[in-house]
Formats: structure tokens, sequence, C-alpha cells
């Protein structure tokens, strides 16, 4: 079987490689020239634990290709995945230029049967633009070419794609006839053999399952984040009511764990799109609108701690930052709680180091030279009047405390994902900040 993923960002890449581990053929291809040439050469261009491996070794087996267009693959092909960007627009709205540039595309290339299936995540109604874009092309060429469209959202978790993929919980595909069922349950057949379901459904119920699953992930992230600002408050322990709470079957323990709020690409772009899709559709999402809410608040915590205990005074003052990306085994900082917090301290006046195993680089191209990086945790403290750990990188749950005493200028640890024992570091002579940690 021969297929196209166009995009070769992170849903792309992670797609294509795992689609031709299971000995598919597969052409992924971008625009951007200079990473394809990357890809061509060996080059992975994003953080992903397992990813170089699997593109390197199907690359070998000449199962994994790169292009920058999809004519000379088009024609070969039984099916071709649209994985481009959605970025949001101002008004919180997916962006769908890049996804209908594609469909544009295939509508002028295309001479044979072929599924065309949106992978990106895209609003409810989007395959039907897609549809209609692919026709119109192929309306203007004066000739009948069939084509189909299905819908197959998908549900990595950046430092765990490979497996995600591989040995998916299920797979969603939104379908409308059964020759397109047929080809996608062929094609996804080698990982559903564990018996984890194939989920076929409409078009528009696929569509929107992505934001939904979403949006109930950063719910549950807001509702845990929201009563740890209240044990605060009160002098409980989060930790406590988190294990009381997760130990009912009806809730369980996943994603209620406390810390400074969702980021990177998925959850705050998704949680904004659905908010807009209702309220083109004259719907008010109140609850998802509150979770947002709560999430815009929850990125400001750490700041408040670090501001009300120098008394509001942040001038000369150095911070270690412990982790930069949204969360750990990936370098993505879109939408991290880390940045926003640099951003607050440096206009009042502190001063930044910070580290992080891999996301210094997409700092950069976010902070320039705004703040000082270092190459390993310990040089971080170096003088520092407080560090906030604000990513589990697992390199930063056992830290040698005493050495972490004798490089600090001030002993304060404000620990952004209670990965900390509150206790042990006051024994220790540490300052300790958690977030509802009594």
């Amino acid at each position: 079987m021969r297929i196209i993923v166009v995009g070769s960002g992170y849903v792309g890449l992670v797609t294509g490689a795992c689609f031709a581990e299971s000995g598919v053929n597969v052409t992924c291809v971008d625009v951007d020239k200079d990473k394809i040439h990357q890809l061509k050469e060996g080059t992975i261009p994003i953080y992903e634990p397992g990813l170089e491996g699997l593109v390197k070794s199907n690359v070998l087996k000449k199962r994994l290709s790169f292009a920058t267009d999809i004519k000379d693959s088009i024609d070969n092909s039984e099916v071709i995945f649209i994985a481009v960007g959605t970025p949001p627009g101002e008004d919180g709205s997916a962006d769908l230029k890049h996804v209908l540039k594609v469909a544009w595309e295939i509508g002028r290339l295309i001479t044979k049967y072929i599924v065309v299936v949106t992978k990106s995540t895209v609003p409810v109604g989007t395959s039907e633009k897609i549809r209609g874009t692919i026709q119109a092309e192929i309306d203007k060429r004066k000739i009948k070419v069939p084509f189909d469209m299905a819908s197959n959202p998908e549900f990595l978790k950046e430092g765990a794609a490979i497996e995600d993929f591989l040995k998916p919980e299920r797979i969603v595909i939104g379908i409308d006839n059964e020759k397109t069922r047929e080809i996608m349950n062929r094609l996804y057949m080698p990982f559903v053999l564990n018996n984890h379901p194939i989920l076929f459904m409409d078009i528009a119920s696929a569509e929107i399952t992505k934001y939904a699953a979403n949006a109930m992930l950063a719910t549950r992230i807001s509702f845990i984040n929201e009563i740890a600002n209240l044990c605060d408050l009160l002098g409980a322990d989060i930790n406590n009511v988190r294990k009381g709470i997760g130990s009912d079957s009806r809730i369980g323990s996943k994603f209620i764990y406390p810390g400074t709020g969702y980021g990177g690409s998925c959850f705050p772009k998704d949680v904004k799109a659905l908010l807009k899709t209702a309220k083109d559709n004259g719907y008010e999402l109140n609850v998802i609108k509150a979770v947002e809410r709560a999430n815009e608040y929850q990125k400001n915590v750490i700041f408040n701690k670090i501001a009300k205990y120098f008394d509001n005074d942040l001038s000369n003052k150095t911070i270690g930052i412990w982790g930069l990306s949204f969360k750990p085994k990936t370098d993505d900082v879109r939408e991290a709680s880390s940045i926003v917090l640099i951003e607050k301290l440096l206009e009042a006046g502190a001063k930044i180091k910070a580290y992080d195993p891999a996301a210094i680089n997409e700092t950069k191209k976010l902070l320039g030279n705004k703040i000082e990086y270092t190459s390993d945790p310990y040089e971080t403290l170096i003088g520092a009047d407080a560090v906030a750990l604000m990513t589990e990188w697992s390199e930063f749950h056992l830290p040698e405390f005493n050495r972490m005493a004798e490089l600090m200028k001030g002993k304060v640890i404000f620990d952004g994902r209670n990965i900390y024992n509150p206790a042990e570091l006051r024994r220790l002579g540490f300052t300790y900040f958690g977030i509802g940690r009594r």
C-alpha cells in the first residue's frame, strides 16, 4: 500500500514513520525545502523519543521518502493524509489556509480514485470544505475523477507519540461510505492486533471528537489547579485531596496533577477553537470558557508566589528556571507556563538563568538573548536568589540538595510541579513553595 502524508511537522512525521514501520510505502511531503533537505540527510527537526531511529531505519528500507510536492507520488497512492498546521487566529478559530491549499493542490493533480484524510485538528465541517475545494479544481479541468473524504484525528501525546501510534488506545475514523471504511480498515489493521478498537463514525462526529477529548482533559487540569489554589488558602494538602478523589473509579487519577497550567500545541488551541465553533453556531460553552479562564490564571501562580516572597521587589534578583518545555520529553514551548513566568519576571526587573534538556533552542527563538541559558541544572543555580521548577524532567527529581544550597544565594524553591517533599527541603534549610501543598 502506498500513501502520502502532507506536512512533516510533529503529527505528519510521526504518522509517516509509524505507517512505514508497518510496511506501508510512505512519502512525506512538506513545502519547507530546508526541512525536507534535513530529513533526507537524516536530521530530525523535532524532539520526540524514538522518532529518529524509526525514520532512519525506514528510509534505509526504502519505505519512507521525502518530497516538496505531491505531484510525483499522487498517481501511485491510495490514501493522502493532510497533516499540516492549523494555528489559531486572533479570534480563536482554526486557520485552515494550509489545509485548503493542500486540497487545492490535490484537485489540480488528481487523476484517479484516492481517499483524502484529514489528520490535522480541524473544526466540524472542514472535510466538506476540503471536498468542495478539490471538486472545484477537478471541475475546472472538465474531467471526472472520483475521490472520498475521511476524518482521522490524532491522539498523540508529545513524548510518547511513537508508542501511542503503534499501540493506540483507540483509532477514530469518520467516513461516509463502505469503500472508504474498507481502505482505512486495511491501512490500520496492523495497529489493532492488540484488540484496541477502530471506531468508525460519521465525519462530523470524528472532527469534534478530538476537540471534545482535549477539552475534557483541559477541564480536569484546570479543575485540580483550582482545588490546589483553594488548598493554599485553607492550609490543606492537594496531594491528599488528589488521592482521595482519584480513588473514585468514576473519576480516576489521570490528569488530576496540579501545576502551572496546561500548554503545548493542542489544549490551548483546541479549547479556543471549540469555543469559537460554538459561538459561531449561537451557543456559549460556559464550562469550557471557565476552563480557559482558570488556565490563564494558573500560568501566573508561580510568579505571584515569587513576587509575594520578595515583597514585590524583583529588581536585580536572579531567578533560576528548571524546565522550559510545556511538559517533559518534548522541546515544545508553545503556550508553556515557563515562558509566561520568564516574561513577567523580566518585566519586573529580574535576571533569568534557565536550563532545559531539550527546549533551549526553541526558547531562544522566542526570547533570544533576554535570558542566560546554561548547559546543566547546577550552573543555573550559581548566585540565584531562588529557583523555579517548571517542567518535571526526570533529571530534576533527585537533585543534590546540599550542592544546590552551596551554589544558591538564597535557598528558596518554587516547585511548580509538586515533585519535592516540602518537609525534607525545610529540614535541609530551604524555603519551599508548591501549589496547594501544606
